[in-house]
């Protein structure tokens, strides 16, 4: 799209907008009988370059298999059709095509490389291909980073011939699956866009709401750069995006062969946008859509001109990650039951971030918690008259459905509960209240855990202090 002086947006397309009635017309001017073109699928590496050192792989599909096979569904599912069940019509951005699961489409090429090959019949009628990660998890350890990369080749075509490709390697964020409703709230991280046959690569952040809101959409956070060296058609390139929650504010990177062209961080936004778009997993996509918003900000859309049958060519796709480690230094104990235990200060964790928060008083809360999560606060003295009564200050953003028990329990983190609250959405993760709940009594001191339950694996919950009382 293009803002009100004509000029394209860098990052200027959308997902989710409905099917534009001037697509009919460009239906129309389709060519009916353009043979398909024969492709030499260029070489691919051996296999993905090792982790560096401090990464750990935790994803990697190398595309290795027979020629004329499909992908290995224990890792990826097609999507077919023109939207998702109960989604927006022709995927929510005009595109034209048909998506399917067939090998004329989506198929391994036998040197090491997934092909993804538009394709149109004699009636004009395009199909295309669109796969993604069963996984929905993929997100940065706290305190650590998360590195999702795929090298690729896009489609080689330019000029006339390139009119309406739209190739593409992103992300969605876990909640859209199965709701297809909540975009562009729950985040979406484009990391290789290309339109037009152009010698350009787009990366984009979007989040918040549509149209506007804090992240402009629908064109979101964007920028694009050439592709160094040989063009983004011309030859396989390594397109990166690097999620940085390891110092604040946390960072989102997008880089071609290394360089760095495009970074987001959390303080662009408001922290409520930020935590609905990034407090989740996300599952990773590959498709070449045929026509669309995108490619018509460009001059483009498919016409007779439009050849059919040029792949974009996938090596491998990779996702590592490093380890999180704690932020804030544990205290030595001896900590008074009922004053204000700063949910920060815990001496261990697993699951939960720190954040910068929003409350009345400041300084930092703990996040991303989801089922299974869990803070340790050790030497909690309760003294000899028993505590009775567990509050702590808590806020949630979670979708439509999702709830879940934050929970006390004493000297060990897998014993009997001593007390529990529930908490659901409270109308934004920097949307703070207050929930009281009984406890068993306790006396003495203890080493304090709170653990997180939920029926859902979607975090569900941030705390920013919690307290007891008589």
């Amino acid at each position: 799209m293009s803002d009100t002086s004509g000029i394209p947006v860098p990052g200027a397309h959308r997902r989710r907008r409905p099917l534009r009635r001037a697509l009919v017309a460009v239906l129309g001017t389709l060519g009916l009988a353009a043979a398909a073109t024969t492709v030499v699928s260029p070489a691919a590496n051996a296999s993905a370059p090792a982790p560096p050192t401090g990464w750990s792989q935790v994803f990697l599909d190398d595309f290795n298999g027979a020629a004329g096979s499909g992908v290995n569904t224990a890792d990826w599912q097609y999507d077919t059709g023109t939207s998702y069940p109960g989604g927006p019509a022709n995927w929510g951005t005009g595109e034209v095509e048909t998506m399917t699961s067939s090998t004329n489409n989506v198929s391994l090429d036998g040197n090491g490389n997934l092909r993804i090959t538009p394709r149109r019949d004699s009636a004009g009628n395009w199909t295309s291909g669109r796969i993604e990660t069963n996984r929905t998890d993929f997100q940065p350890p706290s305190g650590g980073k998360l590195r999702v990369e795929a090298r690729i080749q896009m489609p080689n075509v330019t000029g006339t011939a390139a009119e309406g490709y739209w190739p593409a390697f992103w992300m969605l964020g876990a909640p859209y699956r199965g709701n297809y409703q909540n975009w562009p709230s729950v985040g979406e991280l484009d990391i290789m866009e290309n339109v037009q046959g152009l010698n350009r690569v787009w990366a984009t952040l979007h989040c918040g709401t549509n149209p506007g809101g804090p992240c402009n959409e629908t064109s979101g956070i964007g920028n694009y750069t050439a592709c160094p060296g040989t063009a983004c058609q011309a030859g396989f390139h390594t397109y990166t995006m690097e999620w940085d929650r390891s110092a604040g504010p946390e960072a989102i990177r997008f880089s071609v062969d290394g360089t760095t062209y495009h970074t987001v961080t959390a303080n662009q936004v408001d922290a409520t946008t930020w935590a609905n778009a990034t407090h989740h997993g996300f599952f990773v996509i590959l498709n070449v859509a045929m026509g669309g918003a995108f490619p018509d900000a460009f001059g483009g859309g498919l016409d007779s001109g439009t050849e059919p049958g040029h792949p974009m060519v996938v090596d491998y796709v990779q996702v590592l990650q490093t380890s999180g480690g704690d932020t804030t230094p544990p205290p030595s104990g001896n900590r008074d039951a009922y004053g204000t235990i700063q949910a920060e200060s815990y001496d261990s964790q697993s699951g939960a971030g720190t954040e910068t928060t929003s409350d009345t008083g400041g300084g930092q809360n703990i996040g991303w918690l989801a089922s299974g999560d869990w803070a340790l606060y050790k030497g909690v003295d309760f003294g000899a008259a028993a505590a009775t009564q567990f509050a702590a200050r808590v806020a949630s953003g979670a979708g439509g459905g999702v709830s879940g028990l934050v929970e006390v329990r004493l000297d060990s983190r897998t014993g009997p509960p001593v007390g529990s609250f529930a908490v659901a959405n409270t109308g934004g993760w920097q949307s703070w209240r207050t929930v009281p709940a009984n406890i068993g009594a306790v006396t003495g001191t203890h080493d304090v855990y709170l653990t997180f339950t939920s029926g859902q694996p979607s975090d569900f919950v941030n705390v920013n202090w919690f307290t007891f009382a008589h």
